[in-house]
């Protein structure tokens, strides 16, 4: 049960190409967001569609694999971990962040033509 403990799986389409930085030790890190939608129906029978952004981050090997294969639009199903952390910006102002820490990803899907 171990592997239940903060575990996120999620399908969703990327909303932007994968932000890659490269440390100097060679380490990579990835980060993304991706969009994934609810549907359901109001009080009134009408049909709803909620769209939820989440932040994605992925390092090592990880990060190298999405840098490589995938890009805006892409559909993707991820396993990783919720964190959440908080800091100070430039104006002294308190800033909470959460994002999941990718361990895995799928491409899924094609990419939506416009």
């Amino acid at each position: 049960m171990n592997n239940l403990k903060n575990s996120v799986h999620l399908i969703g389409h990327l909303g932007k190409d994968p932000e890659i930085r490269t440390f100097e030790d060679g380490r990579k890190l990835a980060k993304v967001t991706i969009a994934t939608k609810d549907t359901y129906k109001n009080a009134n029978g009408d049909k709803v569609i909620e769209t939820q952004w989440h932040n994605l981050a992925a390092w090592g090997k990880t990060a190298e694999l999405m840098e490589k294969l995938l890009s805006k639009g892409n559909e993707i199903a991820i396993q990783g971990k919720l964190t959440h952390r908080t800091y100070e910006d430039k104006e002294g102002t308190t800033r909470n962040f959460t994002e999941i820490v990718v361990n895995e990803f799928m491409k899924i899907g094609l990419a939506a033509r416009a």
